[in-house]
């Protein structure tokens, strides 16, 4: 038992840091970008304001009765907004001193006389205090966990017209305080579901753990928590790529903590040398690192200097000397990317296996020579999209079998350079032109994108631009109601028939 204790006491801190290790990306939003999702956001909870349902209201006062039905909003002024940060999780949204402009059915009986038309309202001074909750779900997925909130109006006035106006303005007081209570009890509920359901359904578009592509896929699953100050907020992502060959597969992250310092753009994207090394790794495990060209793929100024200097083992091979050649491209090792303030390089060790492929006979190996590449690697966003462009920097080559045959092959070190160039660094920019989507909600897109390179991490800053509002997204993703549900919250009609009252 105290065994196990003690195993468990070791186990622990290891558990901790893994699920706290440090993320492979990570995103800061600024108050200047929290001031574009305000503006997306307050036409949002217009429209959400609009369609507030108001019970029935009537009564009775005396020989009067009445009854106050079809309520609409038919105007909303929210001209004093704000959207803030507060420390540690949430966002704040307050509207000060708005006003809503209300048409509702009037319906009254006074002894033998009916009466019914409509009356124009408005709500002054409107006052509301929302705070949303932000939290890491369980499937590492941004969502507002809680939303509290408070409404109040202030004032509230009701225009009467018709042959008992008089009546309806000695019963005013009754009909706008009940009014004004219950329009003030229907505005937390509304924006209550529209947070917890129609915005939560938003973020639900955020990519969390995807395919990339046919070999790879991405996690972008939250580490914890985001975390706020009073001018951003930061969030960690796992940022680690998979080989859909092994999708429970674990790369262990060791490079530098992105740290995003910078705030004058409305968002800030790091990345470090971990996001890059398991994209690459993924690729490596998946076993995709290989380019084969044979026959008439092989460039004829290559083939012919590769033929010259194995003419001697060719010879021996005749008459298969006509044979076609085959070069196999094979990288024998997960590549590295290296981020510095200079720029960004990745490192390739692979090896070069060349070969005759006699029609009907077995392949037959010329050289199998080991190559040691440096790229260039020219990161840029285009739309929500992070692309790769390589360019090869650095070549050498070399036997493995032995120094004398290293010199040999010194002549071969510019034309493969040239193949490389030419030939394969083509095929690698053609895979890599997708990219990889960042975790950004649909309708969202980056605009005037700067890269900064930083010691083992680079940094992409841009402001936000909406491609659609986000009503547009959100009725895509909308949840669709039950039926029970529908009914229920549908308002009842009022009766016509004065002997309903």
């Amino acid at each position: 038992m105290a065994a196990g204790s003690c195993l468990l006491l070791l186990i622990l801190p290891s558990l901790v840091t893994a699920s706290h290790g440090p993320p492979g990306c990570k995103i800061r939003i600024t108050s200047k970008g929290l001031d574009l999702v305000k503006q997306e956001g307050l036409r949002f909870v217009e429209q959400e304001l609009q369609n507030i349902t108001v019970s029935d209201l009537h009564g009775n006062e005396g020989q009067f009765q009445y009854n106050i039905s079809q309520v609409k909003v038919t105007d909303l002024q929210l001209a004093f907004s704000d959207l803030n940060f507060q420390p540690q999780q949430h966002l704040v949204f307050n509207i000060n001193n708005a006003s809503i402009s209300l048409r509702f059915r009037r319906q009254l009986l006074y002894w033998f006389f009916y009466d019914i038309g409509s009356i124009n309202a408005s709500a002054d001074g409107v006052h509301i205090y929302t705070v949303l909750q932000l939290a890491k779900d369980e499937a590492g997925r941004l969502k507002i966990s809680n939303m509290t909130c408070n409404a109040s109006i202030a004032r509230m006035h009701a225009g009467f017209s018709g042959t008992l106006r008089k009546v309806y303005e000695f019963l005013s007081t009754f009909i706008v305080t009940g009014m004004r209570f219950l329009l003030s009890q229907q505005i937390c509920p509304s924006l209550e579901h529209a947070s917890l359901v129609l915005l939560n359904s938003l973020l639900d578009t955020v990519p969390v753990r995807n395919y990339v592509d046919e070999h790879i896929g991405i996690d972008y699953s939250l580490l914890r928590d985001p975390s706020i100050s009073t001018d951003t907020l930061d969030l960690d992502f796992k940022g680690m790529f998979f080989p859909r060959v092994r999708e429970d597969q674990e790369l262990e992250n060791h490079a530098v903590e992105p740290v995003i310092k910078e705030t004058e753009r409305m968002v800030y994207v790091a990345f470090s040398e971990y996001f890059f090394d398991s994209a690459m790794h993924s690729y490596f495990q998946a076993g995709v690192l290989t380019i084969e060209l044979q026959g008439e793929k092989v460039p004829k100024d290559l083939e012919v200097l590769l033929r010259a200097t194995f003419f001697g083992t060719i010879f021996m091979l005749s008459p298969s000397v006509d044979a076609p050649l085959r070069l196999v491209l094979q990288v024998s090792a997960p590549p590295r990317c290296t981020i510095k303030p200079s720029g960004t390089s990745v490192s390739v060790s692979a090896f070069l296996n060349i070969s005759l492929v006699p029609p009907d006979r077995p392949p037959v190996q010329l050289s199998s020579m080991a190559m040691e590449t440096k790229l260039s690697a020219k990161v840029f966003l285009q739309g929500k999209a992070l692309r790769v462009q390589l360019d090869l920097r650095r070549f050498r080559i070399f036997s493995k079998q032995s120094a004398l045959e290293s010199l040999a092959l010194f002549s071969l070190q510019a034309p493969l350079k040239t193949l490389l160039q030419l030939t394969i660094m083509p095929i690698i920019n053609e895979r890599t032109k997708k990219g990889v989507q960042i975790p950004l909600p649909e309708g969202m897109d980056f605009t005037r994108e700067v890269v900064t390179n930083h010691a083992g991490f680079l940094t992409v800053g841009a402001d936000l631009h909406f491609s659609k509002g986000l009503r547009e997204v959100i009725e895509k993703y909308r949840p669709v109601p039950t039926v029970a549900a529908y009914s229920s919250s549908r308002p009842a009609e009022p009766s016509l028939d004065p002997s309903s009252l």
